[in-house]
């Protein structure tokens, strides 16, 4: 819900308001860092170029842009594990965006809800958490 004071704008303007708003970088890509709404856990980090930031606002599901692919995928898509967008953030500057999702399932192709799962402990790489799922079922899907 809008703060006080704050403008709310009919949906499909305030998409075309977003889109324009953006600052895409040289390659036409934003990144997008992905939060669980009601956990406030960070979840991925994804890419979205126009297009697939166009399609997450029209479907209200979370579509990202493959840098090592080459093309737009729709979250979930093979392993079923999708993210209902409530709420898209753009920062300050206009370069990032922060969505606020409803995870369906694990957020990482490891199997994980989180693809921070890594952390420094006594000077070495450790991991945090275990797959919840078989990472097999997580690999036809890159988020990255």
């Amino acid at each position: 819900m809008p703060g006080p004071g704050a403008q709310v704008i009919p949906a499909p303007e305030a998409g075309e308001n977003l889109l324009n708003a953006i600052r895409f970088d040289e390659q036409g890509l934003v990144p997008a860092v992905v939060q669980q709404i009601d956990t406030g856990h960070v979840l991925m980090l994804g890419w979205m170029n126009r297009a697939a930031l166009a399609r997450t606002l029209n479907t209200g599901q979370a579509h990202y842009f493959s840098r090592s692919r080459g093309f737009q995928w729709h979250k979930g898509e093979h392993s079923g594990f999708t993210q209902k967008v409530v709420e898209i953030r753009l920062d300050c500057d206009g370069d990032s965006l922060l969505l606020l999702v409803r995870q369906n399932g694990v957020a990482c192709h490891s199997g994980r809800m989180s693809c921070w799962y890594f952390t420094v402990r006594d000077g070495r790489l450790a991991v945090m958490t275990e797959p919840e799922i078989d990472p097999a079922v997580m690999a036809q899907e890159s988020h990255h």
